[in-house]
């Protein structure tokens, strides 16, 4: 659930009248589309595959660390990898690794499991791991993660990969969207150890961290796939905004968490590679706006005779849930804009 806030009922009026306004006033002067200023590092934490840190400007911050280890998927063995051997030399063994480099990703294809994905969320303020918002934050990320599929099919080498995220913020801010971009940094920047041979029993890897390869290489193409975020969308009115900040939570009308993905036009063969990444819809989730949850709502959106705003029952309109979709995945769109200011803090 979204933080409360400490605005009068009179200020909370005003607030969503000025929101609903042809064009709409924000406190903060921003266009419906533009996000708050934010900070962001990678690679901060050394134990870890890889790291990142973004915090906003209200003080709010996320710090994600990825952990990877090898582990053996449940009913394989060496006859999956169907590597044929007549005689053993090291020139067969050498030109079968470098066949299986080269056909690495097609052959991962649909092979990912869900269970290689672990989120875990640390959160200050909230003592128990099994609390609604953590456990509600932790499927949310999972599930955009998940729903990608790209992510799971990059863990497979023969046997599975099994990651552990962690997540740590402070509960100042409505904090998915920020784990959400945070996470999409640290997949970025996560590096996992050079394989030296994938068709021994057990693998070997590399140890020199030097050489260690990125799970997102950035030598791709610009169009290759990339990690998912989430996106927290808000409307008021008619209006629609992108980063609501608290006291705009506060007033709003409907909330929705919105997840994508990008589409690897590159791994298409004969097909031209596309300068910029397509978008695609991989979940979408409507959240109780706050003021419903502290207060009776009223059959309208009007205010009453002592000009306190109070909100309205019923869900969220269709229309305006195709109209978010449409200004994130549209080219051009609020999506491609967050994708390519990520990837400018990785070098993407």
């Amino acid at each position: 659930m979204p933080p409360s806030t400490l605005l009068s009922p009179s200020e909370l009026s005003y607030l969503h009248t000025s929101l609903s306004l042809n064009p709409p006033i924000r406190p903060d002067a921003r266009s419906p589309t533009t996000f708050r200023p934010l900070v962001a590092e990678t690679d901060l934490l050394p134990t870890t595959n890889g790291s990142a840190r973004l915090c906003f400007a209200d003080g709010s911050e996320a710090i994600v660390g990825v952990k990877a280890e090898v582990e053996r998927t449940l009913g394989a063995g060496n006859a999956s990898h169907n590597v044929q051997w007549d005689g053993g030399e090291d020139t067969q063994m050498h030109s079968a690794e470098e066949s299986m480099d080269e056909d690495r990703r097609q052959h991962a294809k649909g092979k990912g499991q869900d269970s290689w994905i672990e989120v875990t969320i640390d959160m200050p303020g909230f003592g128990r791991d099994d609390d609604g918002v953590i456990v509600f934050l932790a499927q949310m990320l999972q599930e955009g993660l998940v729903a990608d599929g790209e992510l799971k099919d990059r863990l497979w080498i023969g046997w599975g990969w099994h990651w552990r995220i962690l997540l740590l913020t402070a509960p100042n801010s409505y904090p998915l969207p920020l784990l959400s971009l945070t996470t999409h940094l640290a997949l970025l920047a996560t590096r996992l150890p050079a394989p030296i041979s994938r068709i021994d029993e057990d693998p070997l890897f590399n140890d020199d961290w030097d050489v260690a390869e990125p799970l997102y290489p950035s030598s791709e193409s610009e169009s290759a796939s990339k990690p998912p975020f989430t996106l927290l969308v808000i409307s008021v009115g008619d209006n629609i905004f992108f980063d609501p900040s608290r006291e705009e939570l506060a007033v709003a009308d409907a909330v929705c968490a919105v997840t994508v993905g990008t589409i690897d036009a590159a791994g298409s063969a004969g097909k031209r590679r596309e300068r910029t990444p397509r978008l695609r819809l991989l979940s979408l989730r409507t959240i109780d706006p706050p003021a419903r949850l502290a207060a009776a709502a009223s059959t309208t959106e009007a205010e009453d005779d002592q000009g306190a705003w109070r909100p309205a029952r019923g869900g969220m309109k269709r229309a305006t849930v195709g109209r978010m979709v449409k200004i994130i995945l549209e080219a051009g769109g609020v999506g491609e804009e967050v994708m390519t200011g990520l990837g400018g803090f990785y070098g993407g």
